[in-house]
């Protein structure tokens, strides 16, 4: 008997300093409720909070790493509802909020099987169009992830903001990340190899706040910015 995935609503992804993101998965299973990520989602969507510089996902969870592959859909089906949604190498989507696919509890499986999985919605940190971020700015950002995590969860209230980590794809994109002070001198940030929840082996650049004025110029785009909580 195919069994139910467990679907929950969490701040962050990719962080072991990040909150909520050490625990080990909750019971999985090979299909997932509609209505349940539904009714997750919308715990941000609701959220009367500063929100401006974050981004929310879906994000499918493998039991077992690497199985996601290229090609790889959630699909949503329901008595008049079918349709996928293409997903990211980190297993992230944008769930649409239908009211059809709620009202009929439509299923969200897979496009292939993969085994268990669990759903988990996830708040990062918006990329810019020009790879080019002000400090500042994410100081801002990692604040607002912050008041949302302590929005969902009581034990965030005692973590700070500390830095962000920048999560690139496997393949085919320069990895650079340069830290520009405001005399417009630039120093590498280190790039190494980060673990994640549905692969190994993310190149991965994190960078921690500091007092200085500076810019974090990206020479490709992240798949995704986490903040970072201590």
């Amino acid at each position: 008997m195919m069994r139910a995935a467990h679907i929950t609503a969490c701040v962050c992804l990719l962080s072991t300093a990040s909150l909520a993101v050490a625990q080990a998965l909750a019971p999985a299973g090979e299909w997932a409720s509609y209505r349940d990520a539904y009714r997750a989602m919308v715990v941000f969507e609701k959220y009367g909070g500063a929100k401006n510089l974050l981004q929310h996902h879906l994000q499918l969870l493998p039991r077992e790493k690497g199985v996601l592959g290229e090609g790889l859909q959630l699909a949503i089906a329901g008595k008049t509802v079918q349709t996928s949604l293409a997903l990211d190498p980190l297993g992230r989507t944008v769930l649409p909020l239908l009211k059809a696919a709620y009202d009929e509890n439509a299923v969200l499986s897979p496009s292939r099987p993969i085994g268990a999985f669990a759903l988990r919605s996830r708040v990062s940190i918006a990329p810019q169009a020009d790879n080019s971020y002000d400090v500042s700015d994410l100081r801002a950002a990692c604040e607002q992830a912050l008041g949302f995590a302590r929005h969902v969860d009581a034990t965030a209230r005692s973590r700070q903001c500390v830095g962000v980590r920048m999560v690139f794809p496997k393949k085919g994109v320069d990895v650079s990340v340069r830290l520009r002070a405001a005399n417009g001198a630039e120093q590498p940030l280190a790039v190494t190899p980060y673990v994640g929840e549905v692969d190994t082996d993310f190149p991965s650049v994190s960078y921690r706040f500091g007092p200085q004025q500076a810019r974090v110029i990206t020479y490709s785009a992240p798949l995704a910015i986490v903040p970072l909580f201590e």
